[in-house]
């Protein structure tokens, strides 16, 4: 089952504490494109980029199976970030936004990528989020993540996006800001209430919480451990990427609350390798085999 993931595709200048990189890939788009790619399924990603935007990404891309007949070739200049991360690698700093390509665009999809059955509408816009979703002409499953910036100047649209949703992925701090609540288990269900079946709450390195149909259908899952951590830039689009590519490499568009477990425990590998380099340079060499090893580690270290 083919799966289109639409969202921003940028460039990435990156400060640690240890090093910085500039002129990386970035953006939502990338990221969980090559997460789902590691499963096996056609993905077609759905994004632009600007007259500057480096071929070699685009070529690592497309040499990596991700077709990108759905991404804008725009004349203006591509979407940059530039950020800083502090001492914990849990805090970052934006330090420079450059929206340039984005302001304006609007998502177009191949005549292949809209039937898709499967639709990832990654971190963007909520407006591009249903201008996406409304080509999709024969979608089964649709997830989607958010961030505080659309919570903020977005909500109308954002709740318009709910309601077309079966699952929504969202970071701890927003699903609190989104639903006004402190309490994370109750984030989860009020989350619920605006329109999702299912609900991911990402914890970072403390794993995430998968939310079902009712109190008995929730699910703790851990983060995979790491002793070092590079870049954690893109990993949350790496989770929502690694959970929809296992859910379509496996046929699941209609998945049951135990199919979303496993998916759960496939993001969260998918999201461990991503923080072991910067940008998507990790994810560019993971093979099945080392996802695999690392679902078995993840079951030892959880299981009792």
């Amino acid at each position: 089952m083919s799966l289109i993931i639409s969202g921003s595709v940028a460039i990435d200048n990156i400060k640690t504490q240890v090093q910085s990189q500039e002129g990386l890939l970035g953006g939502s788009a990338p990221y969980a494109s090559l997460s789902a790619r590691l499963f096996g399924e056609a993905v077609h990603l759905v994004g632009v980029v600007g007259h500057d935007f480096p071929a070699a990404h685009l070529d690592m891309l497309t040499s990596r199976g991700i077709n990108l007949d759905s991404l804008e070739r725009n004349s203006g200049e591509s979407f940059t970030w530039t950020g800083e991360y502090h001492e914990d690698m849990n805090n970052r700093s934006t330090l420079k936004v450059g929206i340039n390509v984005l302001e304006n665009w609007l998502p177009k999809l191949s005549p292949e990528a809209a039937k898709a059955k499967f639709a990832v509408l990654a971190n963007m816009s909520p407006d591009n989020q249903l201008q996406t979703l409304e080509q999709c002409t024969e979608v089964e499953f649709v997830a989607a993540d958010t961030m505080d910036l659309w919570i903020n100047i977005a909500n109308e649209r954002l709740h318009d996006v709910m309601k077309k949703l079966d699952l929504l992925v969202i970071n701890d701090g927003e699903a609190k800001q989104f639903a006004e609540t402190t309490n994370l288990i109750e984030a989860g269900r009020r989350l619920q209430a605006k329109g999702p079946k299912y609900v991911v709450v990402k914890r970072g390195e403390h794993g995430s919480f998968l939310f079902g149909n009712g109190p008995s259908e929730f699910f703790a899952c851990s983060a995979y451990p790491l002793s070092a951590v590079h870049d954690p830039t893109g990993a949350g689009d790496s989770f929502l990427g690694g959970m929809i590519g296992w859910l379509a490499a496996n046929g699941k568009s209609k998945p049951t609350f135990a199919d979303l477990r496993t998916a759960v425990a496939h993001g969260s590998v998918a999201a461990s390798f991503t923080c072991e380099a910067f940008s998507t340079q990790r994810l560019q060499t993971v093979t099945l085999d080392e996802v695999k090893g690392r679902l078995e580690e993840l079951r030892a270290y959880t299981s009792f």
